[in-house]
């Protein structure tokens, strides 16, 4: 009899585990049908950043654990500086910083907002905007996620001096 696939969740048990042994953060955990392919996407981070070296050390240590889930693709990334805000304790993270918010539907006749991020408070998103505290029903977000925004100055290629 073939051996049952293993679940996205059963996947989600095995990489936390893998990942406090390493010392790094388990983000999030995904599987997603893509035209390529399925893609099972590992994200993983520690607080001042993850190096090169700690992602590939996740990926070989991970990879034989999750050989029975159907994929056709394995990523282990960060998930990078802007990524979404989805759990409480990403959002304890980010409080203070400026976020984007975008909703479902329009509220106001807007679906995207902009402003401080107060927190995430008995399931409602709150933002300090340049005008007024909004509130947001977390079932309602789309998408959450830091702004990050890059000046002249930080786009500018190092030369060395000769």
């Amino acid at each position: 009899m073939p051996k049952k696939a293993m679940s996205v969740h059963e996947a989600r048990k095995v990489a936390e585990r893998i990942a406090a042994e390493q010392d790094v953060e388990l983000i999030d955990v995904e599987l997603n049908k893509e035209p390529t392919g399925r893609y099972l996407r590992f994200y993983v981070d520690k607080p001042d950043g993850i190096r090169l070296d700690e992602v590939e050390a996740y990926h070989r240590r991970i990879q034989p654990l999750v050989e029975d889930v159907e994929y056709d693709f394995m990523e282990v990334s960060s998930p990078g500086a802007d990524r979404p805000l989805k759990t409480e304790r990403d959002f304890e993270r980010a409080e203070g910083l400026e976020v984007e918010l975008k909703t479902y539907k329009p509220v106001n006749g807007a679906k995207l907002f902009r402003g401080d991020l107060i927190g995430l408070r008995d399931g409602k998103i709150e933002i300090q905007t340049a005008e007024e505290v909004l509130s947001f029903d977390k079932k309602d977000v789309a998408i959450v996620r830091p702004v990050i925004e890059f000046t002249e100055e930080d786009l500018q290629d190092e030369v060395p001096a000769e």
